[in-house]
């Protein structure tokens, strides 16, 4: 009796063993399996609905872009001063997408306004003589595309931005020195503070955008030969065709930088 109980408690350890170790080796070809198929050594097999497609589109430079409006070209970024921070990005646009917009807004130019402090409402003023119009936000594919790369070069969500806004200023036209930022709490909640100025189109003679209390080495500034005399005084920046500078009138802290202050003619 005892002897048969010995027995049967050896059994059930040889078969606990037994199933131990078959399960142990489960286990290591489950992980060598997993390991092959993580190395690319081994695949399963699929259906020829399934398999995939081998890409074979040609691959362009990054620098080089192109879309449906057009070779934009070699694109590259000059900082063009710290304080303010101002860039320019280089062939930011086809010369196809600027023929575009200007075309679009030919049709709908206002006299510029500025907006008054106090109420937040548009009031013409001498301090700004060219004329303008905004562009709907979203309006159209080629809009849609345009401001989603200022979202991804600029770093600010496509919907914390404006309307693109097309400016024309003829000989004699201005906008004297200003801040883009707001000074006033009812601005601020209208739309908050501007940022980036996009430049689209070439000018024979003046058009600059001026910084006047940025003193630089004026020699060093982009074209410097083809600036008027006034522009070679301090940071200065000519309008060159699908090329935007963007400026920041904020420091990176939130607060308004002084040294933003600009000027368009």
């Amino acid at each position: 009796m005892a002897r048969g109980a010995r027995y049967s408690r050896t059994l059930l350890g040889r078969r606990s063993s037994s199933f131990t170790l078959i399960l142990a080796a489960l286990l290591t070809a489950s992980v060598v399996l997993l390991m092959l198929l993580a190395f690319g050594i081994f695949s399963l097999p699929v259906g020829s609905d399934d398999r995939a497609k081998p890409d074979l589109r040609p691959r362009r430079p990054v620098h080089e872009a192109k879309d449906e409006m057009g070779q934009i070209g070699d694109q590259w970024t000059e900082v063009l001063s710290w304080e303010p921070r101002a860039f320019i990005y280089h062939n930011f646009l086809s010369k196809k997408e600027c023929d575009y917009l200007i075309e679009l807004a030919k049709p709908h130019m206002e006299k510029s306004t500025v907006v008054d402090s106090a109420t937040g409402r548009s009031k013409d003023s001498r301090v700004r003589t060219s004329s303008g119009m905004f562009l709907r936000r979203g309006k159209d594919k080629i809009i849609r595309a345009i401001e989603k790369r200022i979202a991804d070069y600029t770093f600010i969500p496509v919907e914390h931005g404006e309307g693109l806004q097309v400016l024309h200023y003829e000989v004699g036209q201005k906008y004297e020195p200003h801040y883009d930022y707001f000074n006033d709490e009812f601005n601020t909640k209208n739309g908050g503070q501007r940022i980036a100025t996009l430049l689209i189109s070439d000018v024979e003679e003046g058009g600059e955008t001026v910084f006047p209390s940025v003193k630089v080495n004026s020699s060093s500034l982009p074209r410097y030969n083809e600036l008027s005399d006034c522009a070679k005084q301090c940071l200065s920046v000519k309008p060159k065709m699908g090329d935007a500078l963007l400026f920041w009138s904020m420091r990176p802290d939130a607060t308004p930088d002084p040294s933003s202050l600009h000027d368009n003619d």
